[in-house]
């Protein structure tokens, strides 16, 4: 049996505060020529990206209140809608981990609702994915964000910034699906490498997969060689 390619559920990043147009230009040529799912920007890149790909299939992220999710509700409901009339059709926004951290679960929602409310209003089709930045969390801090996901009617979990001290893993992400269940989908990021982090992912239920440029283009030829 030969392997999977993995091309068409990663969402491959270029976040970093150095990249260049030429940088976002290279990525969407990567996205269409390996059939990337999206491709995820800086917000002031989005509309650059959505010139890029128009008329193909790849979904435009972006990253609201990233990295730290220290961003206020309003600042955040602001990004995500701008984000989506330059062209972004899918929305990674970073919870309130301070919060979180405080137990003020209700801040917590309200921080997640101005992202997804935003969205949704202007398109209910749009993909909105909460990152939880689960390397800083307890495991009932992670499950209590999990619930509160789904409370909101927020489409994906995701474990990570990638820009923190660790990434997905599977204890989190089993932990994430057990919450969710088939009501939600997952998202891993942080750690998604090489190929054999891919399948492992994948096995424990992540439908998306987020990771470097470096790291897509391993995992996508991986399959057809």
């Amino acid at each position: 049996m030969g392997k999977t390619n993995f091309a068409s559920i990663l969402d491959v990043a270029v976040l970093e505060p150095e990249t260049t147009a030429s940088n976002i230009a290279q990525l969407c040529s990567d996205a269409k020529r390996y059939g990337y799912a999206c491709v995820a920007v800086m917000p002031h890149r989005v509309k650059q990206a959505a010139e890029l790909l128009k008329g193909t299939a790849i979904k435009i992220t972006t990253a609201i209140g990233f990295p730290f999710g220290a961003t206020t509700a309003a600042v955040k409901a602001f990004e995500t809608a701008e984000a989506i009339d330059n062209g972004a059709n899918e929305i990674d926004f970073v919870m309130n981990i301070g919060r979180m951290k405080d137990g003020d679960y209700a801040a917590v929602k309200e921080d997640m609702a101005a992202a997804v409310n935003a969205a949704k209003g202007k398109n209910k089709d749009i993909i909105v994915k909460v990152i939880l930045e689960t390397c800083l969390l307890t495991d009932a801090e992670i499950v209590k964000a999990c619930q509160i996901a789904e409370e909101l009617g927020i489409d994906f979990v995701k474990t990570s910034t990638g820009f923190n001290a660790a990434g997905a893993n599977p204890a989190i992400l089993k932990l994430m699906k057990d919450t969710v269940g088939d009501r939600l989908q997952l998202k891993a990021s942080g750690q998604v490498r090489t190929y054999e982090k891919a399948v492992e992912f994948t096995e424990c239920g992540c439908t998306r997969l987020g990771c470097s440029v470096k790291s897509a283009i391993a995992i996508s030829t991986a399959a057809i060689n």
